[in-house]
């Protein structure tokens, strides 16, 4: 696990570029950090390079020096930038020592390099069983790969706008490499991120910046600066030869992701996803895993003491990690850390929960991806009770309020088609409340999300579209996009075995009456018997929310004077100060507006951080 970037332009970058783009991963891989640079020939040259790539590295699977990044095949001609871990490769690596190939180190970087060597990217990219964001930089063909996993648990962004390509894990090591003048935020995105808390790939805070959408790569000519982007994998069920043939295909997932030359532990809560890794773990003899948890002292939404009898009962160490009562001395190096506006208030939970774990141990196992493919979120089945609606919408007016509530919610929801309503079952601003704040937007999208094609849509059942829907935006850019965020920014790998695509093939496959059940994953009573006395699939589904009214009156307080004004400016007048006071004197009188105003207030640090860098870097 690492930090990644890279540039490829015709006229050298400058040093303070390029350790802007070193600067902004430190945190991302403590362990060691290269810069690789060539000219336009790929001649090597550090000093003043055209082209370069930037590694600062998190050592797990052989950390020797030996398998430090970049990395390169035996003549310098083919090199790689690589973040992730793929699991279970030795198979493959196999076959190419059976044709002669030579492996100097047991890293799966390697692996990847000498797959593409032999098989070229497409027919390597099937043979990659895990999380993955990698750049390949090919002399000899004057080629460069940037490829992102299937299901986005590792990020890519880029630019072009540089008359050239550059790339990065995070969006604030892309900006040193593109051109001052060029530094805007995108209105769109400004609103994507009102809508949705988060800004769904392919669009970044910035105009000029892009993310790379999961399951697909990059194709860029050096000689021609041609840029061209494909889509390698779609989900699809794929039925097993055997019957139960899921249950050994989790174990495998799981097995694989305990592979580590670093400690390992797992994320426990009290749900069943991470539970039940917890369980198979026990069942497989890794009876000595750290289990960590975090606990919210004196608060209902407690999870640890739950988690603290599921790691009893099998047997396994568990560690209570007290969740802070007060936030203001890490508000700033969060919302730094978190990269651009990203308001999912689990965040800072989290953040705290890597920055304890890494003290202990350097992976973590996490049940990410459970209810993505089990359709575990209670909004799946309210929003299935409309589903009668399909494409019909209503030409109702838009209308402009701070509540978004009686009346005028069931307006906003009869303007959208039934698909596009789902983004309204999210926290995230309401229409009414975007339109409020922005009255000079026009003609604003219902969502900014990725649909499937209506060809594919027209196969799924209501449900699977809405898992879809989920798959494309909600599951990669939000809950993967934190839990990358926020265990990177402490050095802390985190593997989901969930998200493992070929156990999710086979879930995919499973008839809907095994796959979708009341209550919801119930896939897993029959792997985690050990745990049946604890009733946990009757228990109430908690999340992982914080204690925001206290922050907000006490941590945060000193962030609402003059907040009105410094998001208009920051955002070219497209948010008006004027209406955010009285959105936050709004806030005052009716505390449900919390997570709304807390959106407001770290889309201000945010933009401002990023204000900063852009003038300086």
């Amino acid at each position: 696990m690492c930090g990644i970037a890279g540039f490829f332009q015709q006229q050298p970058a400058s040093t303070a570029a390029v350790q802007g783009m070193l600067s902004a991963l430190r945190r991302r891989g403590p362990d060691a950090e290269h810069v690789v640079g060539w000219n336009t020939q790929g001649q090597r040259n550090d000093a003043a390079s055209e082209v370069g790539l930037i590694h600062t590295r998190l050592a797990i699977i052989d950390p020797r020096p030996e398998a430090d990044q970049p990395f390169s095949n035996d003549d310098g001609s083919i090199w790689i930038c690589y973040n992730g871990e793929v699991y279970d490769w030795q198979q493959h690596a196999d076959e190419l020592r059976a044709q002669g190939v030579q492996f100097k180190t047991h890293s799966d970087t390697e692996f990847i390099l000498r797959g593409y060597e032999a098989w070229g990217l497409e027919d390597l990219l099937p043979k990659l069983r895990g999380m993955f964001a990698f750049a390949i930089l090919d002399w000899n063909k004057r080629e460069v790969f940037l490829a992102r996993d299937r299901m986005g648990l590792k990020p890519l962004v880029y630019t072009t706008a540089n008359d050239g390509l550059a790339f990065g894990s995070l969006v604030r090591s892309v900006l040193p490499s593109v051109p001052k003048a060029q530094r805007q935020f995108s209105p769109e995105s400004i609103d994507a991120y009102l809508a949705h808390r988060y800004i769904p790939a392919p669009r970044t805070i910035f105009q000029h910046i892009h993310r790379l959408e999961n399951a697909h790569y990059l194709h860029y000519r050096l000689d021609t600066q041609q840029l061209t982007k494909h889509c390698y994998w779609q989900p699809h069920g794929e039925s097993g030869s055997r019957e139960k043939a899921w249950q050994k295909e989790l174990d495998t997932a799981i097995r694989i992701r305990t592979v580590a030359d670093r400690p390992l532990g797992v994320f426990l809560s009290g749900g069943i996803d991470s539970s039940t890794i917890a369980c198979r773990l026990e069942e497989q003899g890794f009876d000595q895993l750290q289990t960590f948890s975090a606990a919210f002292l004196g608060s209902p939404l407690d999870e640890s003491p739950v988690a603290k009898q599921i790691a009893d009962t099998l047997g396994l160490p568990n560690q209570a990690i007290p969740v802070p009562l007060t936030i203001a001395n890490d508000f700033e190096q969060i919302i730094a850390d978190l990269d651009e506006p990203f308001a999912d208030p689990s965040s800072f939970p989290s953040w705290y929960l890597a920055q304890a774990t890494t003290q202990h141990v350097k992976v973590v196992l996490g049940g990410d991806g459970g209810d993505e493919l089990l359709g575990g979120y209670k909004r799946l089945g309210k929003h299935l009770r409309t589903s009668w609606r399909r494409l019909l919408r209503l030409p109702l007016p838009r209308m402009a309020d701070m509540a978004g509530k009686g009346w005028r919610k069931i307006v906003s929801e009869l303007r959208l088609n039934w698909l596009e309503a789902y983004s309204l079952r999210f926290s995230g601003m309401t229409p009414g409340q975007r339109a409020f704040l922005q009255p000079g937007l026009k003609a604003p999208a219902a969502t900014y999300w990725r649909y499937p094609s209506i060809d594919a849509l027209n196969q799924l059942s209501p449900l699977k579209q809405l898992l879809a829907v989920d798959l494309n935006n909600y599951l990669p850019e939000y809950i993967l996009r934190k839990g990358d965020l926020c265990t990177m920014a402490h050095g802390l790998e985190l593997r989901a075995p969930l998200l493992d695509h070929v156990w999710a093939e086979r879930v995919m496959a499973l008839p809907d009456s095994e796959r979708f059940t009341q209550p919801a994953k119930k896939l897993f009573a029959s792997v985690t018997e050990r745990l049946a006395s604890l009733d946990l699939f009757n228990l109430k589904k908690r999340g992982f929310n914080p204690p925001l009214k206290p922050w907000l009156q006490q941590d945060l307080h000193h962030h609402f004077a003059g907040l009105g004004q410094r998001l208009q400016t920051s955002t070219q007048g497209q948010i008006n100060a004027a209406r955010v006071e009285r959105f936050i004197a709004e806030y005052r009188n009716r505390p449900a507006l919390a997570e709304q105003v807390l959106q407001l207030l770290i889309l201000d640090a945010s933009l401002s951080q990023l204000e900063a860098m852009a003038k300086s870097c």
